[in-house]
């Protein structure tokens, strides 16, 4: 247990018997009345975020979460799939929903694996990944002056928007967060 005055960023709070990451934190300390620490927390399974105050004082339940790099394996069924510890060789299952990114996860992956307990919170992927591009339509030479996209499949069977000049076979960086065409790989940095 903690005392409200405590919180930091990053901070895994429980609170109604869910987890919650601190995203933000300010210490109000206003001219008439208490002081007080506003809070911005995101929920570790739903993801949304929610906007709490707490009284200094204010006992809460902090909990100790791991984060360690697992490599991912293969596909098990429709929604589960199959990590490796990076340390203990340990394999795990994790649900599709509990895995940030995973239209963009190849086998071979790294990710981190963030558990409390030896219950898994959620995977998530680095920020950017470089995928080979499987399916588009071709594109044309000096296709560069307008900001037009079109749809590409890459090699995890997810579609992409990309510029109209990026061609099949090529290599892209997309964010994992959004599904977005950051820029093409560079071909002489080798993975």
């Amino acid at each position: 247990m903690i005392n409200s005055q405590e919180i930091k960023n990053g901070m895994c709070l429980k609170i109604d018997g869910q987890f919650y990451f601190v995203i933000e934190f300010l210490h109000v300390k206003p001219g008439k009345g208490n002081t007080f620490m506003r809070t911005k927390m995101k929920n570790v399974k739903t993801g949304k975020v929610l906007e709490r105050t707490f009284q200094i004082g204010f006992k809460l339940e902090d909990v100790r979460i791991d984060k360690r790099p697992y490599q991912f394996l293969y596909k098990e069924g429709d929604d589960a799939y199959v990590f490796m510890n990076q340390e203990t060789f340990e394999q795990i299952n994790i649900e599709k929903q509990q895995i940030e990114g995973v239209d963009f996860l190849k086998e071979g992956d790294v990710v981190d694996v963030v558990s409390n307990d030896d219950n898994v919170l959620y995977a998530e992927l680095a920020p950017k990944v470089a995928l080979k591009i499987t399916y588009t339509e071709p594109g044309l030479k000096g296709d560069t002056a307008t900001n037009a996209l079109k749809p590409a499949t890459v090699e995890t069977g997810a579609t992409v928007r990309v510029p109209l000049f990026i061609n099949d076979g090529e290599e892209i960086i997309v964010d994992t967060r959004d599904g977005s065409y950051v820029e093409r790989a560079n071909p002489s940095i080798k993975k």
